[in-house]
């Protein structure tokens, strides 16, 4: 198979980092993993969204467009945990909708992002993992980190209907969504067979799929 940039979307608690971990190991792929515990700026975003929101957007911004390059420039197929594009349509968004961006902070964040997007190379496929908030919630109390402690269901909410809004949109590469409440490839090597396989088909040119457990619920 000719080289392959694979990117992994979905809200927090969706399973992006267990999917990438798995994935990257099946198919012999880079790996690439969003900037969390050594994030200088995401314990006091959660703490004040406010007054930290422009510094945690920038931030990303860089450090993915930094990682969609490298993980380009490798001669390996790479699998990267989150897009950059996610926080633009998903996370500034949200942010500016909720007050903890200024217009002004916004459109010049979205002025910058416009202009790095510009100069990436497409992805091969984007996989973009959907579950419902109540199980992004257990999800979140499970794994227990303590800056993700007070996040507001609202807040998941209102990340699940700009996602749902993104992947309906999304024309820059094929996309393959799956029902991560459905299929549990973390614990069940045949559900991880279903996602490979899938992903095997979105990257031979099949058309745009939804996959959820083998009763098609």
């Amino acid at each position: 198979m000719a080289k392959k940039l694979i990117l992994v979307a979905g809200n927090i608690g969706s399973g992006k980092t267990s999917l990438t971990e798995r994935i990257g190991a099946q198919m012999g792929w880079k790996t690439a993993f969003e900037s969390v515990v050594d994030n200088p700026y995401l314990p006091n975003f959660y703490q004040d969204m406010c007054s930290w929101s422009f510094h945690l957007q920038i931030f990303f911004l860089g450090h993915r467009a930094q990682q969609h390059l490298d993980m380009w420039n490798d001669p390996h197929s790479a699998i990267i945990d989150r897009s950059i594009y996610e926080d633009a349509c998903i996370f500034s968004r949200a942010l500016y909708q909720m007050g903890n961006l200024t217009e002004l902070d916004y459109l010049t964040y979205r002025r910058v992002f416009d202009l790095i997007v510009k100069t990436l190379p497409p992805p091969s496929l984007l996989i973009y993992l959907e579950a419902p908030v109540e199980v992004l919630l257990k999800r979140i109390q499970r794994r227990a980190r303590d800056m993700e402690s007070g996040i507001d269901p609202d807040y998941l909410t209102l990340l699940d209907s700009y996602y749902k809004d993104w992947v309906k949109t999304l024309d820059i590469c094929p996309v393959l969504t799956i029902r991560t409440d459905d299929l549990d490839y973390v614990h069940k090597a045949k559900h991880l067979k279903i996602v490979v396989e899938r992903i095997e088909e979105m990257l031979s040119g099949k058309e745009e799929v939804v996959l959820r457990d083998q009763n098609g619920n």
